[in-house]
């Protein structure tokens, strides 16, 4: 595609969200919530589990109660030994808090203003549409959405029903990612030349079981799985270890990944990219898990390419058994690193960089001599979601369910182009992509870092993806492979729980 078709597209891309922004944005005084004037009643579905991982609820609720003008007035979660625990911590506070185990009994109650989403990705869209149509607010955890249907259904819904839908991640927290994007877009380094997202940190196996295991008394799995299909479950860790399993969750992708893919999306015009490849697998253990662990994603922007790799294998394997066992939760020194940082994004100008991690942004020049490190401006993203729910302006938030969507859509661009490869020898890897000077070398570096964890990929080859070539119009492939990728737009649902056409 030229530069000047892409360039046009990424101006429709920005024009397609000032409409949305601008629908969106009016007062609705019909629509108004219920404690506007007074306290915002905010309930939490999906509370999460107690053991091991997988609390993000409950990280929501310690947050949230410390807002002002903040009640939480009802909890639900489909497993009552996760639900019940933190009913009793309410109660013990003496501070009132209906429970539920079915998200549509609570989107029936009045006296529920807003919901904040903390399910399982395979959840995220149906609640969020529901509570739309409920004439509830939504703040709706990353990513945004399980697939790329489901994210376009929800920005529709958030625009039919009027409703302030925030969608948070890392790059919108207020750590000076925004005050560097500014800095860039206002051109004190020149243009963009590419934007390079890392991950280097270890991630334990997840077990291998032996056969299906028994379904917890405590836990509806009916409700549990919702609009996937009931299957048995096959990992050890029924709660949190679905991020590594395709019906229910995206992987490393959509679990750390969306946190600085959403960032690269800004800072090259924040639309989405024409093409994508990947190479990637699932190394270093056999277990039940069906997500890559290492994974190079190389989306085909322009003017500059967005440049995604994770990795997930320490070189020291005491560290991954550290981490296993929590003694280091990150292992960070026994990873590879990119101009020094394991965990972050560099943004490579013509005059210097950006280099960000999850709590500093700092530009260089081009010896890099340090130039400008970036102070947050902007508001917590619960109290900028609280603030747009008073003032019932959309664009009042930092990134709402449109920037949502566009980012996840990165996620699920990404996995789907794994998803569709194939299994190649190393020879016959690095000859297909040998035109591409940067996926090559990024490459290199996949070969060597597996090969320091004793990973043969002569014997245990990786998936090169397949190049896909996508049309931000209709978010739909085109070309080869576009059948089989777009059979991963959306899912087949389970009634009653379908995220339908029309929302």
């Amino acid at each position: 595609m030229s530069q000047t078709s892409r360039r046009s597209f990424l101006k429709r891309s920005v024009g397609a969200s000032a409409a949305v922004l601008g629908a969106n944005s009016c007062p609705s005084p019909w629509l108004r919530a219920a404690g506007a004037n007074d306290d915002v009643r905010l309930a939490v579905v999906g509370v999460g589990s107690r053991v091991k991982i997988g609390g993000q609820g409950r990280n929501e609720i310690r947050s949230f109660r410390q807002v002002p003008g903040v009640r939480i007035v009802a909890l639900c979660d489909v497993d009552e030994a996760n639900l019940g625990p933190e009913v009793e911590s309410f109660q013990k506070r003496n501070e009132k808090v209906a429970a539920y185990s079915d998200a549509r009994k609570l989107l029936d109650s009045k006296d529920v203003d807003a919901v904040v989403v903390t399910t399982p990705n395979h959840w995220h869209a149906l609640v969020t549409i529901w509570a739309c149509q409920a004439g509830k607010d939504v703040y709706v955890q990353k990513p945004a959405s399980y697939n790329i249907f489901e994210g376009r259904k929800m920005v529709e819904a958030a625009a039919k029903y009027q409703r302030i839908v925030q969608c948070p991640n890392g790059s919108r927290a207020p750590n000076g990612h925004a005050e560097a994007l500014d800095y860039v877009r206002q051109g004190n380094l020149g243009q963009v030349r590419m934007v390079r997202h890392v991950h280097f940190s270890p991630r334990g196996s997840i077990g291998k079981v032996s056969g299906p295991r028994p379904i917890p008394s405590t836990l509806d799995y009916n409700l549990w799985s919702g609009p996937a299909p009931i299957l048995p479950l096959e990992r050890e860790n029924l709660h949190y270890d679905w991020h590594w399993q395709w019906p229910y969750g995206n992987g490393e992708l959509g679990n750390w990944g969306i946190h600085h893919l959403d960032g690269c999306r800004m800072f090259v015009g924040g639309g989405l990219p024409r093409h994508v490849i990947s190479i990637g697998g699932r190394f270093g253990y056999e277990d039940d898990g069906q997500t890559p662990n290492t994974l190079i994603v190389y989306y085909d922007y322009e003017p500059a390419p967005v440049l995604s790799e994770f990795r997930a294998l320490p070189k020291d394997k005491s560290f991954l058994a550290n981490a296993v066992h929590g003694k280091d939760s990150w292992g960070a020194v026994a990873m590879d690193t990119y101009q020094g940082i394991p965990i972050g994004k560099v943004i490579h100008c013509e005059h210097g960089s950006v280099v960000s991690t999850v709590s500093s942004h700092t530009a260089f020049d081009t010896g890099g001599k340090e130039i400008r490190k970036f102070q947050p401006t902007t508001p917590p993203l619960n109290v900028n979601f609280l603030q747009a729910v008073r003032s019932r302006r959309a664009g009042d938030l930092v990134s709402d369910v449109l920037q949502g969507h566009l980012s996840a859509a990165l996620v699920h661009l990404g996995n789907i182009s794994h998803r569709v490869g194939k299994t190649m020898p190393d020879r016959e890897i690095r000859e297909r992509i040998a035109g591409n000077r940067e996926l090559s070398a990024a490459y290199d570096r996949f070969h060597a870092h597996l090969s320091a964890n004793g990973v043969d990929l002569d014997t245990t080859p990786a998936t090169l993806g397949a190049m896909l070539t996508f049309d931000p119009d209709t978010e739909r492939f085109v070309g080869e492979f576009g059948d089989a990728a777009n059979q991963l737009v959306s899912r087949e649902y389970r009634a009653p729980f379908v995220v339908a056409e029309k929302v």
